[in-house]
């Protein structure tokens, strides 16, 4: 049988050719199209991936920008390269050396001093200690930009200090402030004389020098037409001409970025309005942190085009591909304002008393392929963003809220998690397909919550669909006690609900209500990710995993201080902790009087998800729950994505990935892809039982590396549908 044929996708430089190019070339430099040529790209999608590929190692640390279109490996730097970038702007390191030079994130201070934090990776003393920078040191450098660091000898406190050698990423090429008048001829809006100079306070108060606006760059041409510009109605009837600029929220492009003796200078390029007026305050948060909440045209026309592909459209042969889903009663839960749906899902009762969950979730890589305009814009935002009262979407709508989203009663291609579950809630065997859905009806948390609660007009209005909510309650508590079981953490904290009157002023802010018809919901979820996370490891393919890592052990020392004032532990015997004094401290304290400071050393501590579980459950409607549960949460690291497998810690899940979200998350959608890549290169799609018992990355008994990869007999020839280096790059941007 010859070997299946590699699915082949738009990834296919990997981050490590890209270095190996640049480190060979003459002095460890390459330009733009020196690699365009070496690397035989064509048109311009391939030169805009290798420019962003560029950026991203840039933004790394990995790469150094010496000019507009030449990098370098790293940060270090020759006499050569020091002499290409002289000129006005690029301040020079005295004397730099690779030892005394660091890479890292300045942040200022409103006072006017700020820390560069070094990026994470680099080598040398200086790596995990914030480095002072003094106001006269900062060269030009502003909040949040990547810069290179001369860092000098570590005072007698230990602390670094350092002056700014050179900034290598603008991270702010636009600022939110307000904007003010320049001549004396001309009065605000409340007859105050205004200063001159025209500029803008940053509203960022770590920003502390305004930016210059000359004149005639406060003119503003700005199409306000399109239906796709995230603006409030509030600032969007604001009519703005002439002086009635002063006092306003505006958006500013740095043109000229500033130097030792000059300030910032910069256009107005939008009018917010107010900022004290209702809807302003969003579109100031949007800009101030770059989010990207414009489609560009090439992007929509894209979403246009792709979404007149409509089941209608595929051929009999892509149809017969797919396992047809239309006729059963599943349905979408989701809240009342929600828009888009890629979630659906359904009960089945089988012949031998166990129970099918159904689990669909929009097909959105359908749509959205690897390298297109539409992809790289999803890439770059990453996810959805929600706000009160709206949300920037990763998607445009076209596809967001129109031809992917899971609408009732209309024909939507999906990929599907079909798991059988014992009485026990155990997973027995699970498989994933491509399939074709018709949503029998779209449910709100609310309406499926007053079924369970027996509400009669309730039950009345959906009576078809009842005996459906009930097994799904059933499956959930099910799913929910064998979590409990493995060991899963729940701590159940409320979350603040903002409501609004119908002109849109907030009214009150509520706590939510988590009732099980959310948990049902959650439940199924859960059990779909964590499916498909093992089923593609056990291909031995690269992938995307939500890991969430043990705790450090000085957190889980410094919470068990603050809970044994409670009368709370987490049951551990006892803490490796070993207290030394350093002999520079033991110096230091020498003829004070003082005792000299002393070091404590924390060994690894084998703390499980079952010891935060049960005291969660000790301290459940105690006075003192929510501030214990709060310092809990804090001794826990985030979750994150990674392309390692470490486990989920929270969830006491050995394998575990996000799945059904790709509407709004890029990481689900490239599971998607890997999924489908699988599926078509002949891999089986079904797996094998998932017990709660199985060994865990954190437990005594685990036998085998959770970072190992078992292959099956169909798939042992497949390979990775998208690279490891790729799939860590989205990882750590995601």
């Amino acid at each position: 049988m010859p070997a299946p044929k590699r699915h082949t996708t738009s990834h296919e430089r990997s981050d490590k050719d890209l270095l190996r190019r640049i480190e060979r070339a003459p002095g460890h430099r390459a330009g733009y199209k020196q690699l365009i040529t070496e690397f035989s790209l064509g048109g311009g999608r391939e030169r805009r991936l290798l420019l962003e590929q560029l950026a991203r190692l840039t933004a790394r640390g990995v790469l150094t920008k010496l000019d507009r279109d030449v990098w370098t490996i790293g940060a270090a730097e020759n006499s050569a390269d020091k002499r290409a970038r002289s000129g006005p702007g690029n301040i020079q390191p005295r004397d730099p050396s690779r030892e005394n030079l660091t890479a890292g994130q300045l942040d200022l201070h409103r006072d006017g001093y700020g820390f560069v934090r070094p990026d994470k990776g680099q080598r040398g003393a200086h790596s995990d200690l914030d480095i002072f920078i003094p106001p006269n040191e900062l060269n030009g450098a502003m909040q949040g930009d990547q810069v290179l660091v001369e860092v000098g000898p570590p005072g007698r406190d230990g602390r670094l200090s350092g002056r700014i050698a050179r900034v290598m990423t603008r991270r702010n090429p636009t600022m939110v402030g307000v904007f003010h008048y320049s001549s004396h001829d001309r009065e605000g809006r409340d007859g105050i004389v205004l200063r001159r100079g025209n500029y803008v306070t940053p509203l960022d108060e770590r920003i502390a020098q305004p930016i210059l606006i000359p004149d005639g760059m406060e003119i503003v041409a700005t199409d306000r037409a399109t239906p796709h510009r995230v603006l409030g109605e509030e600032a969007l009837a604001q009519e703005v001409h002439g002086d009635s600029l002063e006092g306003l929220a505006v958006d500013v492009e740095i043109t000229h970025w500033p130097t030792m003796t000059q300030p910032a200078r910069g256009r107005v390029i939008e009018v917010l309005g107010d900022q004290n007026a209702f809807g302003v305050d969003v579109e100031i948060i949007i800009r101030k942190h770059h989010l990207p909440h414009l489609f560009p045209e090439n992007v929509l026309a894209e979403a246009r085009e792709a979404s007149t592909h409509t089941v209608a459209t595929l051929t009999p042969e892509e149809v017969a591909a797919r396992r047809d889903f239309r006729g059963l009663p599943i349905v979408t839960i989701d809240g009342e304002t929600a828009k888009d749906f890629d979630d659906a899902v359904m009960v089945v009762d089988l012949p031998n008393g166990n129970q099918q969950l159904q689990v669909h979730i929009a097909d959105v890589s359908n749509y959205v392929k690897p390298g297109t305009d539409l992809d790289l814009e999803a890439r770059l935002r990453g996810n959805s963003v929600y706000f009160p009262d709206r949300a920037i979407p990763m998607l445009p709508q076209e596809l967001s809220t129109d031809i992917c989203s899971l609408r009732p009663h209309e024909d939507r291609l999906v990929l599907s998690c079909l798991m059988e579950i014992d009485g026990k809630g155990e997973v027995l065997g699970y498989e994933v397909c491509e399939g074709i859905i018709q949503s029998a009806q779209r449910m709100t948390y609310t309406q499926v919550q007053s079924i369970l609660d027996k509400d009669e007009a309730a039950r009345a209005e959906f009576a078809p669909l009842v005996p459906e909510f009930e097994r799904m309650e059933k499956l959930s508590l099910l799913l929910n006690t064998k979590r409990k079981r493995r060991g899963s953490i729940d701590f159940d904290l409320p979350e603040p609900i903002i409501n609004f009157d119908p002109e849109g002023n907030m009214m009150s802010i509520v706590r939510s209500e988590r009732k099980w018809a959310n948990r049902l919901i959650e439940e199924f979820m859960l059990a779909a990710n964590e499916c498909v996370s093992t089923w593609i490891e056990h291909q031995g393919v690269a992938s995307i995993y939500r890991i969430h890592e043990q705790p450090e052990p000085k957190r889980i020392v410094e919470f068990e201080d603050m809970a044994a004032g409670f009368g709370y532990t987490l049951g551990l015997s006892s803490l490796p902790v070993k207290k030394l004094t350093l002999r520079g401290d033991r110096r230091a304290a020498q003829g004070t009087g003082r005792k000299p400071q002393q070091q404590e050393i924390v060994g690894a501590i084998p703390v499980t998800p079952r010891m935060y579980q049960k005291l969660t459950a000790k301290i459940a409607g105690k006075p003192e729950e929510r501030i214990i549960a709060f310092m809990m949460l804090r001794s826990l690291k985030q979750a994150r994505y990674s392309e390692q497998n470490e486990g989920h810690f929270a969830l006491a899940a050995p394998s575990y990935t996000h799945f059904t979200s790709p509407i709004r998350r890029y990481p689900d959608l490239i599971i998607h892809r890997i999924v489908k890549a699988l599926l078509h290169e002949g891999a089986s799609p079904k797996g094998g039982a998932l017990f709660s018992d199985a060994p865990h990355p954190w437990g005594a008994a685990r036998t085998a590396n959770v970072k190992s990869k078992t292959t099956t007999a169909d798939s042992a020839t497949i390979e990775s549908p998208i690279p490891e280096s790729e799939l860590a790059a989205i990882a750590a941007e995601s």
